[in-house]
């Protein structure tokens, strides 16, 4: 199957997570391509699709939610899977706060492209890549105790959701 994983990614770590499943599906038989979400052209070529974002303040970035809007009748007609990134930080039950981190933005687009499935999954700080605007905010003392550096993406997790969708797309040449 012809797989298209698109992203948006602001600092890397979502990109991180594209790469990784896009990896596994290529190594599983598929022909899988990634993209960042702003340079998405046409999407007809593909039998099946994988899309993420990080999450900033509870929702998508605009071009992964525009991506979705823009392709809802093609990516509707096709097997889709969405992803999320973006909750950091250890947590004595993280899959709790998995949970609780779905973006508002997974609402609004489940009903135009009917996925599969939605995931969520830790993603990494680093505040020395912040922009200057996200600097400001993480100068504050209650921030820098939320947000604490670290890569948090759960590489285990990830490829076993990666296999999740390699095993229910159409069978491929090798068993």
């Amino acid at each position: 199957m012809r797989v298209l994983v698109v992203y948006a990614s602001r600092y890397g770590a979502t990109r991180g997570i594209a790469e990784r499943i896009t990896g596994a599906l290529n190594e599983r038989g598929h022909q899988a391509a990634m993209v960042a979400a702003g340079n998405a052209g046409s999407v007809g070529d593909y039998d099946a699709f994988v899309v993420g974002s990080a999450v900033f303040i509870g929702r998508w970035m605009k071009e992964a939610s525009e991506f979705v809007r823009r392709n809802s009748a093609a990516l509707a007609d096709k097997p889709v899977w969405l992803f999320s990134s973006g909750p950091i930080g250890q947590t004595t039950d993280e899959e709790k706060a998995l949970e609780a981190s779905v973006p508002k933005d997974i609402a609004e687009l489940e009903p135009l492209v009917h996925p599969r499935g939605h995931r969520v999954f830790f993603g990494a700080f680093d505040h020395t890549r912040l922009d200057l605007g996200h600097k400001l905010v993480f100068a504050m003392p209650a921030m820098k105790r939320l947000m604490v550096d670290g890569d948090y993406r759960d590489w285990n997790a990830i490829d076993a959701w990666a296999d999740e969708i390699s095993n229910a797309l159409a069978p491929v040449g090798v068993i």
